[in-house]
């Protein structure tokens, strides 16, 4: 985390100390939450919408904190502490950011994308990790206060913060890539993620390629070869570009994958041995093509991008696999969900063999704009009755998917739920031992809570 003074910090947030006597006193890491006050820590309060965090500094300063920003503008600063008084202090953290990225200098990798980023994310950092010490985002702190707070919670002594870059909105991955200034930045990929803000597919491509706005001059692009987008904007770049994917002409192509249980298994054009990850879906094998292409760029040994992959550990509720009690397997991908990523994870459990029943529990996929109901419905066609045994649905979007599944499967497989205590009692009906059953929706319908029925 960071350490510095005082003085030190007033004059990085472009802040003015309200005594300069206290400039000599030591500051200990940053932070915005009360809850998450350490002894020794800047407490930056935020304003947002519905509250003001200037309102929780006395609060913050009774459980340890060592200084205060302050936005000049509001009353009554906390008294007998250090107080940086700043014009804004969301700017002010974004600055005081900056200036603790540039005093550490690591190398920085950016990585940004509909799907996978945070998957990427923990595969980079895996990989990385067996030559340098390596700093990465922590769960989504990806947006505007998310990235200066993960920037600032670097080690001093870095080599490589590897930083995930999310967007809602264009302009506001440009806004992270100018912060963080990457050495190296990856896009995952393109899906529908954010059609609601963005409106097209095209929209979606421009806004993640802003991520080499701050591209070192002697920095590279990373992108999935496979996508036509991306291909079709890389003219328009003055930076070093290279790909990854299935296609042919990617520089980093996989030419073989094997799914088992324990994980993946492929193979690599030009690489001697078989890569592994303890991930299931074959889709996942793309993301770490990526690590692949990272490793390489920081001069891994082929043995080394071998061993970080096989060590990786993923964020929460991304493919976790575990057994119940009962025998039943399930899959729980409740994270996010969009069109690309649910195929995916149907095409997984699809190719899974030894049990009884293949189950899938979906929910509604969030932020789809004015198709929502479409998408919805073709994913429910999408899933074949020869792979899958039964589809449960919650939701109002779910209740599209089942709309869509119920021309193939009929309806004495396909059931839809606006309650989750009801599709509890029905998946506790059909799921029996032997089974394998996937939950997967947006991050907003919460539909973990559901596998307590297993």
């Amino acid at each position: 985390m960071m350490k510095r003074t005082v003085e030190q910090v007033a004059q990085m947030a472009g802040g003015t100390l309200s005594n300069p006597a206290f400039g000599g006193e030591q500051i200990h890491g940053v932070t915005t939450d009360t809850r998450k006050v350490s002894k020794g820590a800047l407490f930056i309060p935020l304003i947002g919408e519905h509250f003001n965090g200037h309102t929780f500094a006395s609060k913050a300063v009774e459980l340890g904190a060592a200084a205060v920003l302050w936005n000049q503008k509001e009353t009554h600063p906390p008294k007998d502490v250090p107080v940086i008084f700043v014009e804004d202090t969301l700017a002010a953290l974004q600055k005081l950011a900056k200036a603790y990225l540039k005093e550490e200098n690591p190398r920085v990798v950016g990585i940004t994308g509909s799907n996978g980023k945070t998957t990427t994310k923990d595969m980079i950092h895996s990989v990385l990790q067996t030559a340098y010490q390596v700093h990465k985002t922590e769960g989504n702190f990806n947006n505007h206060i998310g990235l200066p707070l993960t920037i600032l919670a670097m080690p001093e002594g870095t080599d490589i913060a590897v930083l995930e870059m999310g967007m809602s909105a264009k302009g506001e991955i440009e806004f992270l890539s100018n912060l963080a200034e990457p050495d190296a930045a990856v896009i995952t990929n393109i899906g529908e993620s954010h059609m609601q803000d963005l409106g097209s597919r095209e929209a979606i491509a421009d806004a993640k390629c802003e991520i080499t706005s701050g591209l070192k001059e002697d920095g590279v692009f990373y992108y999935l070869g496979d996508e036509p987008l991306l291909r079709d904007r890389e003219k328009a770049l003055h930076h070093t570009v290279k790909t990854f994917g299935e296609s042919k002409d990617c520089d980093i192509r996989v030419t073989h994958i094997n799914q088992l249980a324990e994980g993946t298994e492929f193979q690599v054009e030009g690489y001697a041995q078989a890569f592994l990850i303890p991930i299931l879906g074959k889709h996942n094998v793309k993301n770490a093509l990526a690590a692949i292409a990272i490793g390489q760029h920081f001069g891994l040994t082929e043995t080394q991008i071998a061993q970080g992959l096989m060590q990786t550990k993923l964020t929460g509720m991304r493919l976790e696999l575990f057994k119940t009690d009962k025998g039943i397997t399930v899959i729980n991908d409740a994270y996010n969900a969009s069109p690309t990523s649910m195929k995916a994870a149907i095409d997984l459990v699809g190719d899974m063999d030894g049990f009884a029943n293949r189950i899938l529990v979906l929910g509604d996929m969030l932020e789809m704009g004015s198709e929502e109901e479409t998408y919805h419905i073709e994913l429910g066609q999408y899933i074949k009755p020869e792979f899958i045994n039964y589809v449960i649905t919650y939701g109002r979007l779910g209740a599209f998917i089942a709309e869509g599944a119920k021309e193939a499967f009929g309806e004495t497989r396909v059931f839809s739920y606006m309650d989750k205590g009801d599709l509890k009692k029905k998946l506790a009906e059909v799921a029996g031992p032997d089974d394998v059953v996937l939950v997967k929706a947006s991050r907003g319908m919460r539909l973990e809570e559901v596998i307590t029925a297993l």
